[in-house]
């Protein structure tokens, strides 16, 4: 008779908070998105919850945000400059 082999124990089926915060704050501040998807990475990676995609979609779209506001930026400040010298 053999016998059965112990079942595996259940993976943590919660997900995490920060990852969950963080996708939905980086759609209306980049910053923070990406500070929460940060900190939820860290967890997930200390816990094993649920979320990391949720978490690494936040610091991709938070990383994407900044660039855009940076480069909007740097157009507004140039225009401005342009305009100043040529008047």
């Amino acid at each position: 008779m053999t016998t059965p082999s112990p079942t595996p124990a259940p993976a943590n089926e919660s997900w995490n908070v920060w990852a969950i915060v963080a996708f939905v704050t980086v759609w209306f501040t980049g910053i923070l998105g990406l500070v929460f998807g940060y900190v939820g990475l860290s967890q997930i990676k200390r816990t094993g919850e649920r979320g990391r995609g949720l978490a690494l979609a936040a610091v991709i779209l938070g990383w994407i945000g900044v660039a855009i506001g940076l480069l909007i930026l740097v157009i507004v400040l140039v225009s401005g400059g342009l305009i100043i010298a040529n008047s």
